[in-house]
């Protein structure tokens, strides 16, 4: 483990709720869209690494016969747990784990997904191995990365109120050597072992009923944010999400449309593994 906040349980345990309220919205249609590269069956075993809240464990557990959910935070694991009780699912098993070690044995799954989560390590290709190693042989693995900043009306937005609030920031710069460059994750995904890999481009639309909830439901949901938050101490937070909220509110009109746009990697596991 490396000493990077956003790889810690505590900070994700901090905004389990917020994101399960809000972040999970945006990734259902993107945990949709995974879902259907692969072909599940009743019969069928499923990992999902970095599973936060569950927006693609509960829909997978539909459609599967077991699926284990894996995240370093607790607290988003109890509210899956909740969420599938609630949804009367009594096939998914939440394990609390590192990505990049997986308390699995080789070959136990059929189809394997990181919605969103790889892109916080920067060791990254341990978890993509350790996805290759699961899988069964002809298993499928899909994972989600955001596109740039740049790409994405709803980022994009959100980037400038935060410029504007801490100039310092600068333009955003992209991370060409992240999975949100897409000759990047494919590959990572191929040098893991998988073939077959396509990286595809998908979109979503989100509304707000003004810049002030766009702010705060931000806020409530990201573990970045929540850092932030933490390393300048409430007085600053304060002054600079004041700012924030000021330009937001100038500048988003309500229900203005902003896409969120992700990056989907799908690959197989070879069947001569």
């Amino acid at each position: 483990m490396s000493g990077s906040p956003l790889e810690t349980a505590e900070v994700w345990d901090a905004v389990a709720a917020g994101y399960g309220e809000f972040a999970a919205a945006i990734m259902r249609p993107f945990a949709a869209l995974a879902l259907e590269f692969a072909a599940l069956t009743s019969e069928s075993a499923v990992v999902d690494v970095a599973a936060g809240t569950g927006a693609l464990t509960l829909s997978a557990a539909e459609r599967a016969g077991r699926v284990f959910a894996v995240d370093i935070s607790p607290g988003m694991l109890r509210l899956l747990e909740a969420a599938a009780a609630a949804a009367e699912l009594d096939n998914i098993v939440t394990d609390v784990a590192d990505a990049r070690v997986l308390p699995y044995a080789d070959r136990s799954f059929d189809a394997a997904f990181s919605m969103f989560g790889l892109m916080f390590l920067p060791d990254r290709y341990r978890a993509l191995g350790e996805l290759y190693r699961v899988l069964r042989p002809g298993g499928t693995v899909v994972v989600s990365n955001w596109a740039p900043i740049c790409e994405s009306p709803l980022l994009t937005v959100l980037y400038e109120a935060f410029a504007e609030a801490v100039p310092e920031l600068g333009e955003p710069q992209q991370d060409f050597l992240g999975l949100e460059n897409p000759e990047v994750f494919q590959s990572e995904l191929r040098t893991a072992g998988f073939h077959g890999v396509v990286i595809q481009r998908h979109s979503i639309v989100t509304r707000f009923a003004d810049g002030v909830e766009l702010w705060e439901t931000m806020v409530r949901s990201s573990a970045a944010l929540q850092v932030m938050r933490k390393l300048w101490g409430a007085e600053l937070w304060a002054e600079r999400s004041r700012r924030v909220r000021e330009h937001l509110d100038r500048r988003y009109r309500p229900n203005q449309p902003l896409p969120a746009i992700a990056l989907l990697g799908i690959g197989h596991k070879p069947q001569l593994d």
